[in-house]
C-alpha cells in the first residue's frame, strides 16, 4: 500500500508527561500560596475591588535564565517600594508567535540553535518560573501551544492570548479552562472587536482535545473563565493608547456587555516597536488614569536589564548580556525611573 500518512513529518518524539516535570520541579507550599493570592489580587483589580494599577513588566522573552533571575531580583525590590499603588507581575515569556519564521522562544528552542529540544525547554521554563516565584514575584506569560499550560500553568498568575491567536478557536477554548486571569490582545491589524469576541468565547463552556497530567490525550470540558480583560497593543491601523481610542474600546466593551476594563501595552503597535517611545506611552496612560479613567486597570511594559535588542545568530557566545533577542526593551534604569514616578502620581 502506498504511504499517505505523515509524508512531511521528519521525526516524532514522545514528550514526558506533565506529572514527570512536577516530580522534578514540584510546586512548593509557599509558591502555591503566592500564586493563589496573586491571582486573587489580579481578579480584584479586574473587578474594581482593588484600585491598584496592575503592572505587567519584564523582558519581551526569556532567552538567558541567569539574566532573567537577575532582573527578577531587581524587580522584587522595586515592587516592595510601590506595592501600595502598583501590583507588579513579571513578564516571563517563553513562547513567541511569529508572523512568518524566527526563534519561537525558550520552550521551542532552548539552545538558541535550531535543535528544538522541547523537553529541555519545558524543564528550563518550569525551573525559572519556580525560582522567580521563590523570589516572591508573581509571573505572567503568553500561552501559545495549547499543551503548555499543563506543564507550567501552576506557576503562572496571569496569562495572555496574543494578537496573532486571539481569533483562534483553539486559544479561546484553551483560555476558557485556564486557572488564572487572562488578557486578550487586539489583532495585529488593530481590531478590538476580534479580542472582544475572544473574551466572550473565553467566558463560555467548551469541549476540546487536550492532555491530562499523565500526558494522555483527553477530552477537556471547561467551565469558562470570566476573569478576563482587553489589552490594547496598537496595530497596522496605528496606536490605540490615546484617550479617544481607549474610550472607544471601553464603549465597545460596554456594547458587548463586558466590563470596560483595559490594560494598555506600551510596546508593539503603540510604540511602533521603538523602546524609546514606551515611556511616552506609559506616561500618557498614567495621566489618563489620574485624570479619572479608573477602567484602565493595567499597563504592560517590555523591559530588560539593558535597553534595545540584538540579533540572534550562530554565535550565541557573542550575545550581549541582558539585552533582548526579540522586541526592543526599555533598560532597567529607565524602567525604575518611570515606575517610581508613576507611583508618586498614583499615590496623590
Amino acid at each position: 500500500m502506498n504511504k499517505i500518512q505523515n509524508l512531511n513529518i521528519k521525526e516524532l518524539t514522545t514528550l514526558p508527561s506533565p506529572e514527570s516535570y512536577f516530580e522534578k520541579i514540584p510546586l512548593k507550599v509557599n509558591q502555591a500560596k503566592l500564586v493563589e493570592n496573586s491571582r486573587i489580587s489580579i481578579q480584584k483589580i479586574i473587578s474594581g475591588k482593588d484600585e491598584r494599577l496592575l503592572l505587567l513588566v519584564g523582558p519581551c522573552s526569556i532567552h538567558d535564565t541567569k539574566a532573567g533571575i537577575e532582573y527578577a531580583k531587581k524587580l522584587k525590590k522595586l515592587s516592595e517600594k510601590v506595592k501600595e499603588n502598583i501590583f507588579i507581575v513579571m513578564r516571563v515569556y517563553f513562547e513567541k508567535p511569529r508572523t512568518t519564521i524566527g526563534w519561537k522562544g525558550l520552550i521551542n528552542d532552548p539552545d538558541l540553535n535550531g535543535t528544538f529540544n522541547i523537553p529541555k525547554g519545558i524543564n528550563m521554563a518550569r525551573k525559572i518560573l519556580s525560582e522567580i516565584t521563590d523570589i516572591g514575584l508573581p509571573t505572567a506569560t503568553e500561552f501559545l501551544d495549547p499543551f503548555t499550560p499543563q506543564y507550567i500553568g501552576d506557576l503562572v498568575s496571569w496569562g495572555a492570548i496574543g494578537a496573532r491567536t486571539a481569533e483562534s478557536q483553539t486559544h479561546r477554548q484553551m483560555a476558557s479552562g485556564l486557572s488564572m486571569p487572562i488578557g486578550f490582545k487586539n489583532g495585529t491589524g488593530g481590531s478590538v472587536q476580534l479580542a472582544i469576541d475572544g473574551m466572550i468565547a473565553c467566558e463560555g463552556e467548551h469541549a476540546f482535545l487536550g492532555i491530562d497530567h499523565d500526558g494522555k490525550t483527553s477530552v477537556v470540558v471547561t467551565n469558562g473563565n470570566k476573569a478576563n480583560h482587553l489589552i490594547l497593543r496598537g496595530g497596522a491601523s496605528g496606536p490605540n493608547y490615546d484617550e479617544e481610542s481607549v474610550k472607544n474600546a471601553q464603549q465597545l466593551l460596554n456594547k458587548n456587555n463586558l466590563k470596560p476594563n483595559i490594560v494598555v501595552d506600551c510596546s508593539h503597535g503603540n510604540s511602533n516597536k521603538d523602546h524609546n517611545r514606551q515611556p511616552i506611552v506609559f506616561d500618557n496612560v498614567i495621566n489618563q488614569i489620574t485624570s479619572g479613567n479608573k477602567n484602565i486597570i493595567g499597563i504592560m511594559l517590555e523591559s530588560n536589564i539593558n535597553p534595545g535588542s540584538q540579533s540572534l545568530n550562530s554565535d550565541t557566545t557573542a550575545l550581549e548580556y541582558g539585552v533582548s533577542i526579540t522586541d526592543k526593551c526599555v533598560g532597567w534604569e529607565k524602567t525604575e525611573e518611570i515606575i517610581l514616578q508613576a507611583n508618586e502620581q498614583l499615590g496623590t
